[in-house]
């Protein structure tokens, strides 16, 4: 029984205990601050303590203002492909479909047409032709030399040769834009089909035709893009675009992930500005491998970089729409000094004053400003 009752006296011993430290603390926290002056407060060490005030110096800090722009993922014209036959035809066979990757020199579709057929005849007609006029040269060259032949008979046979030649290397040069090679072709494997192929490696973004469907020369049957190299292409305000050039630095989100950053350099400016006072600006994506044509972009462009006085985020106050930092100005006593802000940057704020600030508190400054205005107004 005497035990049970040394034990509850302990307990209520170290409550009244727990109970007095909470209250001192609770004392201390809603103790007010001393005003000095219109522009210095005074706190105590442990108003101090429970706000974590920490002093630092201004740091030197190479910063730089930024445009805040939109853009989207773009693909340069001479990495998109557009894809026709150069002479007319059905299309016989094709199996694509938008975003399939090819690669250059695969088979993107077959045609077929009589045409096809009547090139080829041409061509090896031509080629028999040009050996018939080839020996006919030959033969009136050497009647022309012991004067057996006249010179008029001989030039015909010689102008002959030489249309022959043009005809045949014209027709060669046709079946070769058709995929046709002539070296290969004889009176034996003539066929009435063609080949479309990749001109380049990339992914097939638009399929214009179906099987059986008759195609011109000027017709698009497919549209491939090459994505080795994607720019960005920016919309900026003709204000804005007075400060920029070529080489600045661009950091690129996603609004799917804003998280990852994705860098850019300017590379191109537009010299005119649409009706919307916006221009064009082109950049090169040094990143960007994941990123999809089209995808929508926000932009954040530096421009003037300087070194300045700068201070963490947390160091500088806003009240009434002005800008304060706290200096020290004595033991636990601080003084609340007039700023005008500039460019922000990763965590750190410049700051401009009309005397040099040696040092500010640089985490917690909002806790001590309420103490100050909480003090000032209960007076």
């Amino acid at each position: 029984m005497k035990n049970i009752l040394t034990s509850g006296l302990i307990c209520l011993a170290m409550l009244a205990a727990c109970s007095h430290t909470d209250k001192k603390e609770e004392e201390a926290n809603t103790e007010k601050a001393i005003i000095i002056g219109k522009d210095e407060v005074q706190l105590s060490a442990e108003q101090v303590k429970n706000a974590g005030i920490l002093i630092g110096k201004p740091e030197s800090k190479g910063m730089h203002s930024t445009i805040n722009v939109n853009g989207v993922v773009d693909v340069p014209p001479e990495n998109i492909y557009s894809v026709s036959v150069p002479m007319g035809g059905y299309i016989k066979q094709m199996m694509l479909i938008p975003g399939m990757s090819v690669k250059k020199g695969s088979v993107l579709a077959t045609a077929e047409d009589q045409q096809y057929i009547q090139l080829q005849q041409d061509y090896l007609t031509a080629k028999n032709k040009l050996r018939f006029a080839f020996d006919d040269y030959n033969r009136q060259k050497g009647l022309n030399l012991t004067k057996a032949t006249s010179d008029k008979i001989f030039q015909q046979t010689e102008s002959e040769y030489n249309n022959e030649k043009v005809m045949v290397n014209a027709l060669a040069e046709k079946l070769r834009l058709i995929g046709i090679n002539p070296n290969s072709l004889n009176e034996n494997n003539i066929s009435r089909t063609i080949k479309v192929y990749a001109p380049v490696s990339g992914y097939v973004t638009k399929v214009n035709v179906n099987r059986g469907k008759y195609v011109n020369a000027a017709d698009i049957l497919f549209e491939i893009i090459s994505p080795g190299a994607l720019h960005v292409a920016l919309t900026v305000f003709e204000g804005d675009a007075i400060n920029l050039k070529v080489g600045q630095k661009i950091i690129c989100t996603t609004t799917a992930n804003p998280d990852k950053k994705y860098v850019a350099r300017v590379d191109l400016i537009k010299r005119s500005i649409e009706d919307d006072r916006t221009t064009s600006v082109h950049c090169d994506l040094e990143n960007g491998a994941d990123l999809l044509p089209g995808t929508f972009l926000n932009a954040a462009i530096a421009i003037a970089p300087k070194d300045a006085d700068a201070v963490p985020d947390e160091a500088v106050v806003k009240w009434e729409n002005k800008y304060y930092v706290f200096s020290p100005a004595g033991a636990d006593r601080y003084k609340i000094v007039a700023v005008e802000i500039g460019t922000s940057l990763a965590g750190f704020t410049e700051i401009r004053a009309s005397q040099k600030i040696d040092e500010v508190v640089v985490k917690n400054a909002y806790a001590i400003l309420m103490k100050m205005k909480n003090s000032a107004e209960g007076e």
